[in-house]
């Protein structure tokens, strides 16, 4: 399997998606906020898989999960997954991308996960 398996950017559907997440937390209104400052933030930050799930209060998903299998099947055919989008706060708030970052888990533990952060 690749050890480099991200993107450089996040897709249009990832904001969506955590814009949709965000608005069970927070409301509609603050979600929209949150989504438009992770589309700013430009700049990745590394995190070791491990850390962002402890941080984030969330289990490790299995390599069965449906949606962990078919990130760990897109890597092995070569495709690259896009960066996480993490909320920081206490909790951490994976807004989008808990799947990739378990998938990104089973292949390597150590491999560091690019991830866009904005806080709350």
């Amino acid at each position: 399997m690749a050890s480099e398996h991200w993107k450089d950017k996040a897709e249009a559907q990832d904001f969506l998606a955590a814009e949709s997440y965000l608005s069970l937390l927070v409301g509609p209104e603050a979600a929209f906020k949150l989504a438009k400052a992770l589309r700013k933030q430009r700049s990745l930050k590394n995190h070791a898989a491990k850390d962002i799930l402890r941080a984030a209060n969330l289990p490790l998903l299995g390599p069965e999960d449906s949606e962990v299998a078919a990130d760990l099947n897109k890597v092995k055919l070569g495709d690259r997954l896009s960066p996480v989008l993490l909320v920081q706060g206490e909790p951490l708030w994976v807004a989008d991308g808990y799947h990739r970052i378990c998938a990104s888990y089973h292949l390597d533990e150590k491999t560091e996960v690019p991830c866009r952060i904005v806080t709350r």
